[in-house]
């Protein structure tokens, strides 16, 4: 399963990306996140690891991400490494005449009880994803 997301966002590119790459904000955009803690200590890096909660499809998911790749102010990847529901996730942030361009690149699938249902989760992803996007805009708008 491969979804998407490009929004503009009226503010610095730093700013941005300093606020996507600490995993502790996600609770603050992303629609089911219960909670998101970093597991090791700052600076976030290349094989920083933090763990959340989140709620999709009625069912709880708890994973365990790491940091696999980080340009400072540009990009950062982060893998699951344990997941009922394993991705990556590549978020980058581009300068722009107005503020900045984010766009996100996730990659990945279901196992287990969520298999069977493939295709209308890959639907029901993307419209979250969407509505993610939408609200960080708005976050980082105020």
């Amino acid at each position: 399963m491969r979804l998407s997301a490009e929004r503009s966002i009226p503010r610095p590119a730093a700013e941005v990306f300093e606020f996507l790459a600490d995993a502790a904000n996600n609770p603050r955009w992303q629609k089911g996140m219960r909670r998101c803690e970093w597991t090791t200590p700052p600076p976030t890096g290349i094989g920083s690891v933090y763990e959340q909660e989140a709620k999709f499809a009625g069912r709880s998911i708890i994973s365990r991400f790491e940091v696999t790749t980080f340009e400072p102010g540009r990009s950062i990847t982060i893998e699951t490494v344990e997941s009922t529901f394993p991705i990556s996730v590549t978020r980058t942030v581009e300068p722009t005449s107005d503020g900045c361009r984010v766009t996100a690149a996730i990659s990945g699938g279901p196992g287990g009880v969520f298999l069977v249902l493939a295709p209308l989760l890959r639907w029901m992803a993307q419209r979250s994803v969407d509505a993610d996007y939408d609200r960080l805009v708005e976050q980082l708008s105020r």
